[in-house]
């Protein structure tokens, strides 16, 4: 099946292609669309008038007419909110025209059309606080999900990568987030489509399966008022993704490809062999010493490589027959890890059509998109084994035993093997084979029917999918060391097991517009009203597990019940209404209810209403005439929105689920998969936030100077917390209910500005700052001023050990630490730790609140030079006030995992020879010093690039750029460890970000 559609889609592409080869080459006409900047300018519509020829500009500004009769031309180039120009030109036989144009806005940006829930908006309409991102200023290079596109380009808006793994994506948080124990993702809509917050099995992000080379813009909804339309899935914000939509005119083909090499930028501070047997013939015993091996290894350059990445993209783009606008694209990306033995291989497909059909009455959208990911996922265990192998040992022990891989053996042990220890990185990852194919399809339907009788009412329909299927396989072979012997040690060693996952989502919107200009009394009216119903259903198989030789694995069974179908449903009404008066006063106003099967009928029903005013001060009397003031706009607005993502879909149910392989019942000598009974709280309701947002839109010398500054307060009430049940009084000893309220408030700047603007030469530059402050004011129905918080964030070493806590005051995530003593010197102390109760013992009570994991601030800043043919431009961004836990130092920088008391030698933290921390002193305590929490404020310069566009190739028929990019060029910070970007604050095992050089080549003809 999959065959065939890769026949059917090139067939397509041949079909298109051999339309436009059918017309009479007679002339053609060309050029490039420049903004009043001089830079390119992409998406203009160029056409001759009077007829249905035309085209429209790439993302290079060049744009090209084909077979042109002979004659002379009026040809047009407009865009929305620019100043459209005509010119007349001449095509003769054979010959290519070439006429550029340079459009100047009609008032800067404020006619640029900005897409909000259920519709459009003129940016100088625009009453909420919404960030566009389109492609021209998109971040470049290696991009393999959608939302690194935008990293650092908005302010309010956070795009933190979850490491290095190909295809691993980024957490996205706009203005902090607004939730404890539910989501603080933002709801995502692709093309009208909503997108649930579930991951999909076998993949390693779910929006790894959207090719970023086919979206055309972002529209970030940042407050109530902008995303309350949105309702119950809005209190993190809104994402809007447009991909790019067929063009009028002949056909254009795009061909770009990108070849890249990744690096890792920096390893773990861990001992050298040397400094290795220096510590150990120091401080060890005999026995110790004698376990030293004579290799040199350094095991982190054994486990990752130079890794290469190829990723490309055609796409075909007009208008077939004069009344089907098209355009097709298909996309191919093959990715290595800089962790040997992962990758990921992504083909994706896209198809748009936008007719419009019965005069111009109805238009029709059409959207489809497939792809199809095969992955295969490194081991990344491996990254702490690389820390704590011994690097005195080889790679290969020299004999086929464990696959050859240099293992720690005991003679006395069942398995011949040494217990708890790190077992050798490279085996690791060379004898796991976990892989997986993902299909994933998101597409839609569009209508738009324009009443005859009534024109300012429109009826639309949207009719959307989002559907998936994750299928994996992991095998360990019974040699390797990892998995030798399962269950009671007479098993037969290895993994071979299996999961499958399908989602299947529905989307059906139906609503009402209605556009009216009511120029008798300066008014104008936009009103939506509508009805939507979004159906989510996952199914998760069951299998059992089973050893490489796929024998059944002693304790587990296999499922009585062969998949279990979890579902959760969405009822909404909605309605907008958007008032101008006299073009300066404007008024908005949103309510939607909803309706989630996620709570029980009483609590099922919630209203989410917002309001915004906003004055454009520029328009009146005593501001209009003032040539060096462009633009002035104040907004103010409040609202409420909703959350109920990230909770189980029966919760408010005594309901039975499925155990798990490890928690079976055993008669005689078989285990039986048994339902258990989950936690159920049948009040729990919608929890819900509150914005308040002021906001000033400012543009300056033409708009060579803009901007906005944002003040926004959000207070959560009824949280979603994780509370403790007293014994007995429910299923679990800890639930999700709603006990408490946290609030968020904080300060957003932004600025664009051109200082050089010349015939040959521009320079832009933006600027984005955000400043946020979270903090919980409520934990409990009632007063408890025992109540410490809800301790969280666990790490590695000890037993139970977490380092983070909510409570009362403080903002959420607070290190939860004690207080390190120092000497004269600096230096800490081991074991010595403040007595802050003064009760002279060193307990839970001496632990107090310290810094928190998210940033206080965040920065964007971008600059982007263009000469003539030449452009150059880079990214950076920069976190302050945000710390982490070293996890990797107090996990490993002790004597005690040196020179470990069972009988093997480990690794560790070069920090080791700093502090000379023993382990062995207050043991339980060591873990929890605050000298392990390090600031992680840092500077990095995210991506810079240049290029260089030739034009008039291929007998003037095509256009050619070509262009070099480094992508983590390098990073400032005071952070001891590999990355001080780490999204919970917890840093163990992370896997490090690569430095990329790529290589790109963008053809258009």
């Amino acid at each position: 099946m999959r065959k065939n559609y890769f026949k059917n889609f090139a067939l397509v592409c041949v079909l298109f292609l051999l339309s436009s080869m059918a017309y009479a080459q007679t002339g053609s006409i060309t050029g490039k669309v420049l903004d009043e900047k001089g830079e390119t300018l992409p998406g203009v519509s160029v056409s001759i008038v009077g007829t249905t020829q035309g085209g429209t500009s790439d993302v290079n500004g060049v744009y090209r007419i084909n077979n042109v009769r002979l004659g002379t031309y009026t040809v047009s180039a407009a865009f929305v909110g620019y100043t459209a120009l005509k010119k007349s030109v001449t095509v003769t036989t054979g010959a290519t025209v070439s006429t550029n144009f340079q459009l100047t806005p009609e008032s800067k940006a404020l006619n640029e059309v900005v897409v909000i829930g259920y519709g459009t908006q003129t940016r100088k309409d625009v009453t909420g606080a919404v960030t566009t991102v389109t492609s021209r200023d998109f971040q470049k290079g290696v991009i393999t999900t959608p939302e690194q596109l935008i990293a650092g380009k908005a302010a309010g808006v956070s795009v933190t990568s979850n490491g290095g793994a190909p295809g691993s994506g980024s957490t996205i948080r706009i203005r902090g987030g607004a939730s404890l124990n539910a989501s603080n993702n933002p709801l995502i809509v692709v093309d009208g489509v909503p997108l649930s917050d579930n991951s999909i099995s076998g993949s390693p992000n779910p929006l790894s399966l959207i090719n970023p080379n086919d979206i055309e813009s972002f529209s970030v909804l940042k407050d109530a008022s902008a995303a309350a339309i949105y309702g119950s899935r809005a209190s993190n914000g809104v994402v809007l993704i447009t991909t790019k939509k067929g063009q009028s005119g002949a056909p254009q083909i795009n061909f770009s490809t990108q070849f890249s090499l990744s690096k890792i930028s920096k390893k773990a501070d861990v001992l050298t062999a040397d400094e290795f047997r220096n510590y150990v013939n120091t401080y060890g015993n005999a026995t110790q010493k004698a376990l030293l091996g004579t290799a040199n290894t350094d095991w982190q350059n054994e486990i990752y490589q130079t890794a290469k990445t190829t990723d490309n993209n055609l796409s075909v783009s007009g208008t077939a027959g004069k009344v089907l606008p098209y355009r097709v694209s298909a996309g191919y990306l093959d990715q290595e890890g800089i962790l040997k033995t992962g990758e990921l291989k992504r083909t994706s497909l896209a198809v748009n059509l936008s007719p419009t059909l019965l005069k111009d009455h109805l238009k029709v959208n059409l959207n489809l998109k497939g792809a199809e990911s095969r992955n295969r996922f490194a081991d990344q265990g491996a990254i702490s084994s690389a820390v704590l192998f011994d690097p005195t040992k080889p790679v290969y022990s020299g004999n086929n035993n464990f696959g050859g891989y240099y293992e720690w053996l005991d003679p006395s042990a069942t398995t011949g093997l040494k217990q708890q220890v790190p077992r050798n990185p490279l085996g690791l990852l060379d004898q796991r084979f976990d892989k997986s194919t993902v299909y994933r399809s998101i597409g839609n339907l569009q209508l738009d029917y324009k009443v005859h009788f009534l024109p300012d009412l429109h009826v639309n329909l949207n009719l959307g999918y989002d559907v998936s299927k994750g299928t994996g396989t992991i095998f360990v072979p019974d040699y390797a060391a990892s998995n030798f012997l399962r269950g009671n040690g007479n098993t037969v060693g290895g993994i071979n097991n299996q999961y499958k996952q399908t989602q299947t989502n529905r989307t059906i919107e139906a609503y009402l517009s209605y556009n009216k200009d009511i120029k008798s009394i300066d008014s104008k009216i936009e009103a939506v009203a509508g009805y939507a119903f979004y159906d989510y259903k996952t199914t998760d198989y069951t299998f059992a597990d089973y050893s490489a030789g796929g024998v059944l694995i002693t304790n587990t069974s296999v499922s009585q019940f062969p998949y279990n179908s979890p579902q959760n449903r969405l009822l909404s009404y909605y309605g907008r209404l958007n008032y101008s008066f006299k073009d300066k006063y404007l008024l908005t106003a949103t309510v939607r209810t909803d309706g989630s099967s996620r709570f029980n009928p009483n609590t099922r029903f919630a209203t989410f209403p917002s309001a915004a005013l906003a004055w454009r001060v520029k328009e009146e009397s005593f501001l209009k005439n003032v040539s060096f003031l462009s633009d002035l706009k104040l907004r103010a607005g409040y609202g409420i929105t909703g959350q109920q993502e990230g909770l189980g879909n029966y919760d408010y149910l005594s309901f039975y689920s499925q155990s798990t392989n490890t928690a079976q019942y055993q008669f005689g000598d078989t285990y039986y998969t048994m339902y258990r009974p989950g936690a159920l709280d049948p009040g729990r309701k919608w929890e819900q936030t509150a914005t308040t947002n002021i906001g000033i839109d400012y543009g300056f010398l033409n708009g060579r100077i803009s901007g906005t500054i944002e003040y926004y307060y959000k207070k959560t009430k009824d949280l979603l917390s994780l509370v403790n049940q007293p014994a007995g009084t429910n299923f679990s000893n800890r639930i999700v209910a709603n006990v408490g309220d946290m609030e968020n408030h904080g300060v957003e700047f932004s600025i664009n500005a051109q200082p050089v603007r010349t015939k040959d030469l521009t320079w832009n530059l933006g600027f984005n700052v955000t400043y946020n402050q979270n903090k919980i004011t409520n934990l409990t129905i009632s007063a408890d001023p025992n109540f410490a918080g809800n301790q969280t964030g666990d790490i590695a070493g000890g037993t139970g050990n977490t380092i983070q806590i909510n409570s009362v005051g403080y903002p959420r995530g607070s290190f939860y630490v004690l207080q390190q003593v120092y000497d004269g010197n600096g230096k800490p102390i081991e074991g010595a730790f403040v007595d802050r109760n003064r009760d002279g013992l060193i307990n839970e009570q001496d632990l107090y609140r310290y810094k928190q994991a998210d940033p206080k601030a965040y920065l964007g800043l971008s600059s982007s030079v263009n000469y003539k043919n030449w452009s150059a431009a880079f990214t950076a961004r920069a976190n302050l006030g945000n710390y982490v836990y070293n996890n990797v130092i107090s996990n490993t920088a002790t004597q005690r995992n040196i020179l470990n008391p069972i009988g093997n030698l480990n690794n560790g933290s070069a920090d080791v020879l700093y502090t000379g921390f023993t382990g062995n002193v207050l043991s339980d305590k060591y873990f929890l010093s605050d000298y392990y929490v390090e600031n992680a404020s840092f500077l990095r310069m995210d991506n810079i690039n240049i290029g260089y566009t030739f034009g008039n190739l291929f007998k003037q028929k095509a256009t050619l750029r070509i262009s070099g990019n480094v992508q983590n060029v390098f990073t400032i910070t005071k952070y001891k460890g590999i990355d001080p970007e780490i999204n919970n604050g917890i840093d163990n095992n992370f896997y490090p970000r690569p430095r990329t050089y790529v290589l790109g080549l963008n053809l258009n003809f």
